[in-house]
């Protein structure tokens, strides 16, 4: 009403409204502290003494986008994060950190959230819904139903993470259904993952209360979820790229919008850089045809209706938070300023609102609880027959693995890897609780020059793994990783050859962005760059314990056939 005056008025503005799918020139928008107060023709009775006023000369100006699932306990601190993603217009993040709790547990969790608050971007977090991943298997940490009770109470944590095995849910496994039911008592919402579920199956998963996937990767996919009433995250990040084959479908079939999203699963540094972040998917959609209007609505207005925050947060409207990107051009938007609560944060690429590095605790910084020194007997295979029969991890991507047999000799009774067929050793240590349960096995279809590949962070079991040609560098590798707390090294010749240093529960770094950014190109690039046939092969190691894939993984416990559910020797 103009009874107080705005602390900020823009005019001049080809709003960009969310809700009514149109672009309304020669708006005006006031805003008082860090909420929206009024949109329309004329702001002037709000204007007062010490209001500033920004003519926007009809550049457009849209709602901040949000990134409704994502994980960000990983390669980098919340607070570094914050530096690229506000730089892409990205004002909220939904994370789901999975992993720091599978490495530290609850106290993890209450650090992390910590480490997401007083930051000039948004970070809501949800209590990770997908631990133990498979009960029989999995070691990794997790909470207990008190403690999810506790957790949903702190500061911006809206409810479950991702159920991605969602067997637990059509078979009721009890602890499972105890913590949806708990959500669902105290109204949190419950994210969904049903890779691999369809038509009954799918039907008994959502009717437990999970409304979301982002695991589609196809048109067919979407539309099954969105007939039963599921919103849909629509992934495009550094380990899938979904949109090409979604998108066009999506336009040819005149598909209702209102339950899409994008969603990234996670960016690494190479591609935030290169790409960005859900900037590059509402550009990408705009490219393969959508309208902007409804690129922005789903990268904006639908996370926060999803996310049952629609009152405060995913247009421009009053009553709003003012949480605002200003760019020149619809057809490719680049957001030239970033507006959090109001306030400036990012203008002409470059972050203008101060960024302050929390406090790490000691403890998290000593989560490699391995003592003792490795030698190159550690990672020996004993047999006293010449040549043996064994078994195989066999990459098919860096991701999927089956099973291989392969003919292997042995020296000194030692089985040896073999260059010639390329066969590595690998092996993985209980790094996180510290004990001496180990497991020695072989992995083929490698095909780098290296010695060996060690890294402390895996999904979701946090296991040292070490892939190697020869036992002296596999000790070399696992020796630096337990020396530095955590990361990823190359090692050849007994020498390290790149590292990339993941001091913070052995996952993420406290190093700047652009620090951790060139150690992770050096360790990608020393891989391939000697013959590596991935072009990722950071998601080898990460990958090899994580049981909710096919076919064969390693754990500390022990090599497992996924789809058996057994454990396989190395040597038949």
């Amino acid at each position: 009403m103009g009874n107080k005056k705005a602390d900020l008025i823009f005019k001049n503005c080809s709003l960009v409204n969310v809700y009514t799918r149109e672009v309304i020139n020669n708006s005006q928008i006031a805003i008082i502290n860090d909420r929206i107060a009024y949109v329309g023709q004329d702001a002037s009775h709000a204007s007062g003494a010490n209001t500033t006023i920004i003519d926007l000369n009809d550049k457009f100006i849209s709602p901040g986008f949000a990134d409704p699932h994502i994980h960000i306990d990983q390669f980098f601190l919340p607070s570094e994060l914050a530096k690229k993603s506000l730089l892409c217009g990205v004002t909220s993040l939904f994370s789901d950190p999975i992993d720091i709790v599978s490495a530290c547990g609850y106290q993890g969790f209450r650090e992390f959230v910590k480490q997401c608050e007083k930051l000039p971007i948004r970070i809501f977090n949800v209590v990770p819904g997908g631990l133990p991943v498979d009960g029989k298997f999995s070691h990794s940490k997790t909470l207990s139903l008190s403690q999810q009770k506790s957790a949903i109470k702190l500061p911006n944590v809206l409810g479950l993470g991702e159920v991605f095995s969602w067997t637990k849910v059509t078979n009721k496994d009890p602890k499972t259904m105890k913590s949806l039911s708990l959500m669902l008592e105290a109204d949190c919402i419950i994210n969904g993952h049903t890779a691999g579920a369809s038509d009954k199956k799918l039907n008994a998963y959502i009717s437990s209360g999970i409304l979301s996937c982002h695991e589609p990767i196809n048109f067919d996919q979407v539309l099954e979820r969105l007939r039963l009433g599921m919103w849909v995250m629509m992934r495009e990040g550094s380990i899938r790229r979904d949109l090409k084959e979604i998108i066009p479908r999506v336009l040819s079939h005149g598909t209702y919008i209102d339950r899409l999203m994008f969603c990234s699963d996670g960016v690494d540094p190479l591609d935030l850089k290169k790409y960005g972040h859900i900037d590059h998917c509402v550009n990408e959609a705009i490219k393969l045809g959508m309208s902007p209007i409804d690129a922005i609505t789903m990268a904006s207005k639908n996370c926060f209706d999803y996310y049952n925050l629609g009152k405060d947060l995913g247009g421009i409207a009053p009553g709003k938070l003012a949480d605002l990107l200003v760019f020149d051009e619809l057809s490719s938007i680049v957001p030239r300023r970033v507006f959090v609560g109001g306030k400036l944060v990012a203008s002409n690429g470059s972050i203008v609102s101060p960024i302050k590095k929390k406090a790490i605790p000691p403890w998290i910084k000593k989560t490699v609880k391995l003592r003792k020194k490795f030698s190159y007997k550690d990672f020996e295979i004993k047999s006293k027959s010449s040549s043996v029969s064994a078994n195989t991890i066999k990459m098919n991507s860096e991701i999927i693995t089956e099973l291989g047999t392969v003919e292997l000799e042995t020296k000194n009774d030692n089985v040896l890897p073999s260059k010639e067929k390329d066969v590595w050793k690998v092996a993985a240590f209980d790094r996180t609780f510290g004990t001496k349960t180990h497991t020695i096995g072989f992995l083929e279809n490698f095909g780098s020059d290296i010695g060996a590949f060690a890294s402390t962070w895996s999904f979701h079991e946090n296991d040292l793994i070490v892939i190697g040609s020869n036992e002296e560098d596999m000790a070399t590798a696992a020796n630096h990783l337990i020396k530095e707390q955590g990361g990823l090294v190359v090692v050849k010749d007994k020498k390290i050859k790149s590292n990339l240093e993941l001091n913070i529960g052995g996952i993420i770094s406290s190093e700047s962005f652009e620090q951790v950014t060139e150690q992770f190109e050096s360790v990608n690039s020393s891989i391939t760059d000697a013959g590596c046939k991935f072009q990722r092969p950071h998601l080898i190691p990460l990958f090899l314990p994580f049981l909710a894939l096919p076919s064969i993984r390693i754990l500390y416990s022990g090599i497992v056939d996924v789809k058996k559910r057994s454990y396989i020797s190395p040597i038949n």
